[in-house]
């Protein structure tokens, strides 16, 4: 269903189905092969698909070494590890996992408005870019649970990167009042991690309920 409706499938038969092999027989940069294997025991350490056998890591370093290859604008960068890690607990294929992980790349647009928000964190002085690189970067995985990130995957796919945005601001918006009472570097950014961590994002189908109401009504948001 993803590649279907993610577009994959049909870039994958205009591109050409064997791309993912051929990228694989080389050439192969050195650097990019260094860098994939450093953070191959980083990717989801305690979960028992990468530690079982050898052969799933295996995996994980042809999606990212043939995807840096493919895309040499973006290459290889922390965070694709986790994001192709969580492609391939799902599809159990490193053919879909690699044109999923292409799509997905693809769609990263950050842009994020919160004013009050956006002032507050500026005015403390802690970086923008420390709280939601990870976010974005990563597309949530390793940030909210697991099956809250596939349902918001499954929104990506189909809608594109607008729900990536909508999820950031709903957590923001959610918790506004706790973050506005932060006052200090250490209590902001302990405050941004508490918001991935709260009892909304544990239900699934609610939180997306929620962040779909960001779009017809953004004030029922900060209930």
């Amino acid at each position: 269903v993803w590649l279907t409706v993610s577009g994959a499938e049909r870039i994958k038969e205009e591109t050409g189905p064997d791309l993912y092999l051929r990228l694989l027989r080389g050439p192969l940069d050195q650097e990019i092969i260094d860098t994939v294997r450093t953070d191959l025991p980083r990717t989801f350490p305690d979960n028992i698909f990468f530690n079982a056998a050898e052969d799933h890591q295996l995996q994980l370093y042809n999606v990212l070494v043939a995807y840096a290859h493919d895309n040499k604008e973006v290459g290889y960068c922390q965070g694709l590890n986790y994001i192709a890690g969580l492609l391939l607990l799902v599809t159990k294929d490193e053919d879909t996992s690699f044109w999923l992980l292409k799509v997905l790349v693809e769609r990263i647009l950050p842009q994020l408005k919160v004013p009050e928000v956006h002032r507050h964190v500026t005015a403390i002085g802690l970086p923008w870019a420390v709280i939601t690189t990870k976010w974005f970067i990563c597309l949530f995985a390793e940030v909210l649970p697991i099956e809250t990130v596939l349902r918001i995957w499954d929104c990506l796919f189909y809608e594109g990167s607008k729900i990536i945005f909508r999820v950031c601001i709903t957590l923001i918006k959610r918790n506004k009042d706790s973050l506005l009472q932060c006052d200090d570097f250490s209590s902001l950014a302990e405050c941004f991690k508490d918001i991935t961590r709260d009892s909304l994002v544990l239900q699934c189908h609610n939180f997306m309920q929620v962040t779909t109401q960001l779009v017809v009504n953004p004030e029922m948001v900060a209930g």
